[in-house]
């Protein structure tokens, strides 16, 4: 989807495709490094994310410092101006909070208008050079906990089928792509957890826990400024829970608790 002339929109970075290449792109993910890397191995000119809160360590805006060293110019998104996960509102609502040595070097600056900050990044002139690789994690919890498995991926991305049932601790936001519901969470997993990326415009970093409870699947979110987002191992180690759905209170979980007494409440509520 095109904003206009000077940007191509997508909900999600990690979905690019050959025709994103050479464009600016307006992307609803969290600025963590590995949005970061995703727009830099689709090739795209110049990126905006959103900023998710800053939160823990700056992960955030994690990617900003992450393509400066590849040339990119970049810049994120106030999260309390637009909703994460939706690039149409960034496009059309969004403040810019951050950007860049190489997007501040074409007059991009903190405050400007998201579509002013696309215009100036429109003139930036192609980078070129290889892509480090960063690979997101997948990897095991815990074995055999009470009613299931705990599983951490540092994106919902990285879910599979054989999921089903059990405890997943992401390092993803909270949000809806394009604030509607949609199949990101496809396996019925027995509860989730995501990061709040500051919780943002319109409560949208936790949009996704009343779409679960739809579902009857316990989830909650952890605070940004607890847990550096994009990280499971982040989140689960350190991350406080901000919100939870009915499907989560009504097994005991509570706001302002650890992840590791979200998994115990899940396991034996």
């Amino acid at each position: 989807m095109s904003a206009n002339r000077h940007a191509e929109l997508v909900d999600t970075i990690t979905k690019l495709g050959p025709h994103h290449a050479g464009r600016v792109v307006i992307g609803g993910s969290h600025g963590g490094v590995y949005a970061g890397y995703c727009a830099a191995k689709g090739g795209v000119r110049a990126v905006i994310l959103n900023d998710a809160g800053i939160g823990k360590d700056n992960a955030g805006i994690g990617s900003l410092d992450y393509l400066d060293r590849l040339g990119m110019p970049a810049a994120t998104v106030d999260h309390r101006s637009a909703c994460i996960a939706n690039a149409g509102d960034m496009a059309r609502h969004g403040r810019i909070s951050h950007v860049n040595a190489a997007a501040a070097a074409l007059g991009c600056n903190a405050g400007q208008a998201t579509a002013d900050c696309a215009r100036l990044l429109a003139d930036a002139p192609m980078w070129h050079g290889d892509v480090p690789a960063y690979a997101e994690a997948r990897f095991e919890i815990a074995a055999g906990a009470g009613n299931g498995d705990v599983i951490g991926c540092d994106s919902a991305s990285l879910l599979l089928p054989e999921d089903a049932g059990r405890i997943v601790i992401t390092g993803s936001h909270g949000g809806l792509l394009g604030g509607r519901p949609d199949g990101a969470i496809a396996p019925d997993v027995r509860a989730i957890t995501f990061n709040d990326a500051g919780i943002g415009k319109d409560d949208a970093g936790i949009a996704r826990l009343s779409d679960l409870d739809r579902r009857g699947i316990a989830a909650a979110t952890v605070a940004a400024d607890s847990a550096r987002i994009g990280d499971a191992r982040s989140c689960y180690d350190d991350g406080r829970l901000s919100a939870v759905n009915a499907a989560a209170a009504a097994v005991g979980c509570a706001v302002g608790t650890s992840v590791g007494e979200f998994v115990l409440q899940c396991t034996t509520g």
